[in-house]
Protein backbone atom coordinates (compact mmCIF):
# COMPACT_ATOMS: atom_id res chain seq x y z
CA UNK A 1 0.00 0.00 0.00
CA UNK A 2 1.29 3.55 -1.27
CA UNK A 3 1.80 6.14 1.84
CA UNK A 4 2.64 9.90 1.94
CA UNK A 5 3.84 12.43 3.94
CA UNK A 6 2.40 16.12 3.85
CA UNK A 7 4.98 18.05 4.13
CA UNK A 8 6.15 21.82 4.89
CA UNK A 9 6.39 23.92 1.84
CA UNK A 10 10.36 25.01 2.72
CA UNK A 11 10.63 21.44 3.17
CA UNK A 12 9.50 20.17 -0.32
CA UNK A 13 11.11 23.16 -1.59
CA UNK A 14 14.79 22.08 -0.87
CA UNK A 15 13.77 18.00 -1.16
CA UNK A 16 11.60 17.95 -4.37
CA UNK A 17 11.64 21.60 -6.62
CA UNK A 18 15.22 21.67 -6.36
CA UNK A 19 16.11 18.21 -7.10
CA UNK A 20 13.15 17.35 -9.41
CA UNK A 21 10.66 18.53 -12.38
CA UNK A 22 7.13 19.53 -11.95
CA UNK A 23 6.91 16.91 -15.25
CA UNK A 24 2.91 17.88 -16.07
CA UNK A 25 3.54 21.25 -16.31
CA UNK A 26 1.99 23.27 -19.32
CA UNK A 27 5.45 25.10 -19.90
CA UNK A 28 7.05 21.66 -20.63
CA UNK A 29 3.89 20.87 -23.32
CA UNK A 30 1.83 19.16 -20.36
CA UNK A 31 -1.54 18.97 -21.79
CA UNK A 32 -5.10 17.47 -20.42
CA UNK A 33 -5.77 14.70 -22.10
CA UNK A 34 -9.48 13.99 -20.77
CA UNK A 35 -11.67 15.00 -17.71
CA UNK A 36 -14.82 14.12 -15.71
CA UNK A 37 -16.41 17.37 -15.78
CA UNK A 38 -15.42 21.07 -15.65
CA UNK A 39 -18.62 23.21 -15.46
CA UNK A 40 -17.23 26.09 -13.47
CA UNK A 41 -13.57 26.30 -14.39
CA UNK A 42 -11.16 24.03 -16.48
CA UNK A 43 -8.94 21.54 -15.71
CA UNK A 44 -6.12 23.01 -17.84
CA UNK A 45 -5.71 26.07 -15.21
CA UNK A 46 -4.29 23.19 -13.02
CA UNK A 47 -0.94 23.41 -15.24
CA UNK A 48 -0.77 26.69 -16.14
CA UNK A 49 2.46 28.63 -14.86
CA UNK A 50 2.24 31.05 -12.25
CA UNK A 51 0.41 31.63 -8.95
CA UNK A 52 -3.56 31.31 -8.99
CA UNK A 53 -4.99 34.73 -9.18
CA UNK A 54 -9.10 35.74 -7.68
CA UNK A 55 -11.66 38.05 -9.48
CA UNK A 56 -14.49 38.02 -6.71
CA UNK A 57 -16.65 40.36 -8.87
CA UNK A 58 -16.39 38.09 -12.27
CA UNK A 59 -18.61 35.98 -13.06
CA UNK A 60 -19.98 33.75 -16.02
CA UNK A 61 -23.11 32.19 -17.80
CA UNK A 62 -21.78 28.67 -15.59
CA UNK A 63 -21.17 30.71 -12.30
CA UNK A 64 -18.45 32.63 -9.99
CA UNK A 65 -15.07 32.55 -12.06
CA UNK A 66 -11.86 30.75 -10.47
CA UNK A 67 -8.33 30.04 -11.87
CA UNK A 68 -8.45 26.80 -11.41
CA UNK A 69 -10.68 23.77 -12.12
CA UNK A 70 -14.25 23.23 -10.61
CA UNK A 71 -16.44 20.79 -11.55
CA UNK A 72 -20.30 21.13 -10.33
CA UNK A 73 -21.69 20.06 -7.27
CA UNK A 74 -23.55 16.55 -6.25
CA UNK A 75 -21.17 14.46 -8.25
CA UNK A 76 -22.92 10.94 -8.30
CA UNK A 77 -19.37 9.66 -9.00
CA UNK A 78 -16.98 8.49 -6.11
CA UNK A 79 -14.64 10.86 -7.75
CA UNK A 80 -13.79 13.88 -10.47
CA UNK A 81 -11.18 13.40 -12.52
CA UNK A 82 -8.63 14.74 -14.95
CA UNK A 83 -6.16 12.87 -16.69
CA UNK A 84 -2.75 14.54 -18.19
CA UNK A 85 -0.13 13.85 -20.43
CA UNK A 86 3.10 14.42 -19.03
CA UNK A 87 5.22 17.00 -21.33
CA UNK A 88 8.71 15.01 -20.61
CA UNK A 89 9.13 11.48 -22.39
CA UNK A 90 8.17 9.40 -19.21
CA UNK A 91 9.31 10.28 -15.40
CA UNK A 92 9.64 8.21 -12.21
CA UNK A 93 7.29 10.31 -9.62
CA UNK A 94 8.17 11.58 -6.01
CA UNK A 95 5.55 14.16 -4.52
CA UNK A 96 3.28 16.30 -5.72
CA UNK A 97 1.77 20.09 -4.84
CA UNK A 98 -1.97 20.70 -4.49
CA UNK A 99 -3.12 23.91 -4.12
CA UNK A 100 -6.87 25.44 -3.39
CA UNK A 101 -5.97 28.58 -3.57
CA UNK A 102 -9.53 30.81 -3.12
CA UNK A 103 -11.37 27.79 -2.97
CA UNK A 104 -13.10 28.24 0.33
CA UNK A 105 -16.25 26.24 1.22
CA UNK A 106 -15.98 24.87 -2.05
CA UNK A 107 -12.78 22.96 -2.37
CA UNK A 108 -11.37 19.18 -3.24
CA UNK A 109 -11.99 17.76 0.43
CA UNK A 110 -9.80 14.90 -0.55
CA UNK A 111 -7.33 13.88 -3.46
CA UNK A 112 -5.30 10.99 -4.96
CA UNK A 113 -2.86 10.87 -7.52
CA UNK A 114 -2.57 7.81 -10.33
CA UNK A 115 -0.42 6.79 -13.12
CA UNK A 116 -0.21 4.48 -16.28
CA UNK A 117 2.03 4.09 -19.14
CA UNK A 118 -1.01 5.14 -21.16
CA UNK A 119 -3.71 7.82 -20.95
CA UNK A 120 -6.79 5.77 -21.53
CA UNK A 121 -9.66 5.95 -18.76
CA UNK A 122 -9.66 2.34 -18.08
CA UNK A 123 -5.22 2.07 -18.13
CA UNK A 124 -3.54 0.21 -15.73
CA UNK A 125 -3.85 3.04 -13.31
CA UNK A 126 -0.71 2.67 -10.08
CA UNK A 127 -1.72 4.63 -6.73
CA UNK A 128 1.14 7.73 -6.47
CA UNK A 129 -0.16 9.41 -3.53
CA UNK A 130 -3.32 7.87 -1.93
CA UNK A 131 -6.08 9.57 -0.32
CA UNK A 132 -5.76 12.60 1.35
CA UNK A 133 -7.56 15.58 3.18
CA UNK A 134 -7.10 18.97 1.51
CA UNK A 135 -8.04 22.00 3.36
CA UNK A 136 -9.38 25.53 1.63
CA UNK A 137 -7.49 28.17 -0.19
CA UNK A 138 -3.86 26.24 1.08
CA UNK A 139 -1.29 25.11 -0.62
CA UNK A 140 -0.76 21.20 0.58
CA UNK A 141 2.72 19.37 -0.19
CA UNK A 142 2.86 15.59 -0.23
CA UNK A 143 5.76 13.14 -0.75
CA UNK A 144 5.82 9.53 -1.26
CA UNK A 145 7.29 7.57 2.08
CA UNK A 146 8.56 4.67 -1.03
CA UNK A 147 10.63 7.45 -2.40
CA UNK A 148 10.66 7.63 -6.71
CA UNK A 149 8.39 5.09 -8.15
CA UNK A 150 10.38 2.33 -9.63
CA UNK A 151 7.98 2.29 -13.00
CA UNK A 152 8.20 5.61 -15.34
CA UNK A 153 5.10 6.43 -16.33
CA UNK A 154 3.85 8.91 -19.35
CA UNK A 155 0.45 9.75 -17.83
CA UNK A 156 -1.04 11.05 -14.95
CA UNK A 157 -4.56 11.24 -13.20
CA UNK A 158 -5.78 13.51 -10.56
CA UNK A 159 -8.63 12.83 -8.08
CA UNK A 160 -10.73 14.44 -5.98
CA UNK A 161 -13.34 13.20 -3.86
CA UNK A 162 -16.01 13.54 -4.53
CA UNK A 163 -16.33 17.20 -6.65
CA UNK A 164 -14.90 21.01 -5.76
CA UNK A 165 -12.50 23.19 -7.13
CA UNK A 166 -8.75 22.67 -6.90
CA UNK A 167 -6.23 25.82 -8.18
CA UNK A 168 -2.68 24.24 -9.23
CA UNK A 169 -1.56 20.77 -9.75
CA UNK A 170 2.06 20.21 -9.86
CA UNK A 171 3.21 16.58 -10.14
CA UNK A 172 7.16 16.12 -9.68
CA UNK A 173 9.86 13.32 -10.66
CA UNK A 174 12.63 12.08 -12.17
CA UNK A 175 12.92 12.89 -15.86
CA UNK A 176 13.78 9.48 -18.06
CA UNK A 177 14.35 10.95 -21.45
CA UNK A 178 14.24 8.55 -24.96
CA UNK A 179 17.44 7.23 -24.99
CA UNK A 180 19.54 7.40 -27.72
CA UNK A 181 21.49 4.06 -29.27
CA UNK A 182 24.41 6.62 -29.89
CA UNK A 183 26.31 7.74 -26.48
CA UNK A 184 28.58 9.78 -29.08
CA UNK A 185 25.11 12.17 -29.94
CA UNK A 186 25.52 15.88 -28.82
CA UNK A 187 22.92 16.24 -26.66
CA UNK A 188 21.52 19.51 -24.54
CA UNK A 189 22.18 17.55 -21.14
CA UNK A 190 20.92 20.83 -19.29
CA UNK A 191 17.23 20.53 -20.74
CA UNK A 192 14.81 19.65 -18.25
CA UNK A 193 13.88 16.97 -21.43
CA UNK A 194 17.01 15.26 -20.32
CA UNK A 195 16.41 15.41 -16.93
CA UNK A 196 18.31 18.93 -16.00
CA UNK A 197 17.71 20.01 -12.56
CA UNK A 198 18.10 23.39 -11.48
CA UNK A 199 19.66 23.08 -7.67
CA UNK A 200 20.14 25.99 -6.16
CA UNK A 201 20.15 29.66 -7.40
CA UNK A 202 21.05 33.11 -5.58
CA UNK A 203 18.36 35.09 -6.46
CA UNK A 204 15.09 34.46 -8.05
CA UNK A 205 12.95 37.38 -7.87
CA UNK A 206 10.83 37.63 -10.51
CA UNK A 207 11.21 34.35 -12.32
CA UNK A 208 12.35 30.97 -11.60
CA UNK A 209 15.82 29.82 -12.36
CA UNK A 210 14.49 26.76 -12.90
CA UNK A 211 13.17 28.57 -16.61
CA UNK A 212 16.58 28.19 -18.08
CA UNK A 213 16.23 25.13 -18.81
CA UNK A 214 12.50 24.58 -20.62
CA UNK A 215 13.01 24.09 -24.38
CA UNK A 216 12.41 26.40 -26.99
CA UNK A 217 13.09 30.33 -26.95
CA UNK A 218 9.70 31.16 -25.22
CA UNK A 219 7.23 33.27 -25.97
CA UNK A 220 8.11 36.60 -23.71
CA UNK A 221 10.45 37.81 -20.65
CA UNK A 222 7.79 35.39 -18.03
CA UNK A 223 9.30 32.19 -18.86
CA UNK A 224 13.16 33.20 -17.96
CA UNK A 225 15.31 33.86 -15.35
CA UNK A 226 15.21 37.18 -13.89
CA UNK A 227 16.53 38.57 -10.90
CA UNK A 228 16.32 42.21 -8.13
CA UNK A 229 18.40 45.52 -9.52
CA UNK A 230 21.67 44.90 -7.40
CA UNK A 231 22.85 48.17 -5.92
CA UNK A 232 26.05 46.76 -4.49
CA UNK A 233 29.55 46.73 -5.72
CA UNK A 234 30.81 43.35 -6.77
CA UNK A 235 27.36 41.74 -6.80
CA UNK A 236 26.85 39.03 -9.10
CA UNK A 237 24.16 36.02 -9.36
CA UNK A 238 24.35 32.33 -10.21
CA UNK A 239 22.09 29.59 -11.28
CA UNK A 240 23.52 25.73 -10.23
CA UNK A 241 22.19 23.09 -12.59
CA UNK A 242 22.75 18.98 -12.47
CA UNK A 243 23.41 17.78 -16.01
CA UNK A 244 20.70 14.81 -17.05
CA UNK A 245 23.87 12.68 -17.31
CA UNK A 246 27.68 13.26 -16.87
CA UNK A 247 28.60 15.20 -19.61
CA UNK A 248 31.70 16.11 -22.10
CA UNK A 249 31.19 19.71 -22.92
CA UNK A 250 31.60 20.87 -26.38
CA UNK A 251 29.51 23.95 -26.66
CA UNK A 252 27.40 26.64 -24.47
CA UNK A 253 24.87 28.66 -25.48
CA UNK A 254 23.38 31.60 -23.01
CA UNK A 255 19.80 33.39 -24.59
CA UNK A 256 19.11 36.34 -23.49
CA UNK A 257 15.46 36.29 -25.75
CA UNK A 258 13.14 39.05 -25.16
CA UNK A 259 15.60 40.52 -22.42
CA UNK A 260 16.20 43.91 -24.09
CA UNK A 261 16.88 46.35 -21.20
CA UNK A 262 18.01 44.19 -18.65
CA UNK A 263 20.34 41.01 -19.65
CA UNK A 264 23.66 40.73 -18.04
CA UNK A 265 26.28 43.23 -18.52
CA UNK A 266 28.56 39.57 -18.80
CA UNK A 267 28.41 35.98 -17.74
CA UNK A 268 30.78 33.26 -16.77
CA UNK A 269 29.75 29.24 -17.29
CA UNK A 270 31.56 26.95 -14.78
CA UNK A 271 31.73 23.70 -14.62
CA UNK A 272 32.08 20.75 -12.03
CA UNK A 273 32.84 16.84 -11.78
CA UNK A 274 31.04 15.58 -8.37
CA UNK A 275 29.23 12.96 -7.00
CA UNK A 276 27.41 15.80 -4.71
CA UNK A 277 23.72 16.59 -5.21
CA UNK A 278 24.14 20.40 -5.29
CA UNK A 279 27.47 21.68 -4.80
CA UNK A 280 28.09 25.31 -3.17
CA UNK A 281 28.30 27.86 -5.52
CA UNK A 282 31.90 28.64 -3.81
CA UNK A 283 33.11 25.05 -3.99
CA UNK A 284 36.91 24.50 -5.15
CA UNK A 285 36.13 22.40 -7.94
CA UNK A 286 34.68 24.85 -10.43
CA UNK A 287 36.34 25.20 -13.52
CA UNK A 288 35.71 27.83 -15.86
CA UNK A 289 34.39 26.76 -19.17
CA UNK A 290 33.34 30.05 -20.28
CA UNK A 291 35.57 33.15 -19.24
CA UNK A 292 33.71 36.50 -18.58
CA UNK A 293 31.91 37.29 -21.59
CA UNK A 294 29.80 40.46 -22.41
CA UNK A 295 26.04 39.73 -23.65
CA UNK A 296 23.93 41.51 -26.25
CA UNK A 297 20.13 42.32 -25.97
CA UNK A 298 17.81 39.26 -27.51
CA UNK A 299 20.85 36.81 -28.87
CA UNK A 300 21.64 33.53 -28.47
CA UNK A 301 25.02 33.68 -27.20
CA UNK A 302 27.50 30.61 -28.73
CA UNK A 303 30.94 29.26 -27.06
CA UNK A 304 32.46 26.12 -28.17
CA UNK A 305 34.83 24.84 -25.79
CA UNK A 306 37.94 22.65 -26.20
CA UNK A 307 39.26 20.42 -23.78
CA UNK A 308 36.77 17.46 -23.73
CA UNK A 309 36.32 17.58 -19.72
CA UNK A 310 33.75 15.92 -18.18
CA UNK A 311 31.07 17.63 -16.10
CA UNK A 312 28.02 17.35 -13.84
CA UNK A 313 27.48 20.10 -12.86
CA UNK A 314 27.56 23.68 -14.52
CA UNK A 315 27.06 27.11 -12.89
CA UNK A 316 25.62 30.49 -14.85
CA UNK A 317 26.70 33.46 -13.05
CA UNK A 318 25.39 36.94 -14.33
CA UNK A 319 27.45 40.26 -13.94
CA UNK A 320 25.87 42.08 -12.03
CA UNK A 321 22.67 40.83 -12.41
CA UNK A 322 19.38 40.73 -14.92
CA UNK A 323 17.81 38.36 -17.23
CA UNK A 324 18.87 35.22 -19.05
CA UNK A 325 16.05 33.11 -21.37
CA UNK A 326 17.57 29.90 -21.87
CA UNK A 327 21.19 27.81 -20.83
CA UNK A 328 21.82 24.88 -23.34
CA UNK A 329 24.96 22.96 -22.51
CA UNK A 330 25.82 20.48 -25.63
CA UNK A 331 27.87 17.54 -25.47
CA UNK A 332 28.46 14.01 -24.99
CA UNK A 333 28.30 10.94 -22.87
CA UNK A 334 31.46 9.60 -23.94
Amino acid sequence: MTNATKVEESYFQEKIVSRYTDVISSKLGGEIVSVSNEWFAKAENLIKPGKPIREAARFTFAGAWYDGWETRRHNPEIADWVIFKMGVASARLIGCEVDTAYFNGNQAPYISVEASTSGDIDANWEEIIPKVACGPSQRHFFIRNEGLTDTAYTHARLRMYPDGGIARFRLFGKVVPIATLDASAVINSASCLQGGVCVSASDQHFSPASNILLPGRGHDMSDGWETTRSREEGHVDWAIVKLGFRTRVSKITVDTAFFRGNYPESITVEGIDTKEESPASDDKGWKFIVERSKTTADAEHDYAIEGGEFYTHVKLTMIPDGGVKRLNVWGTAV
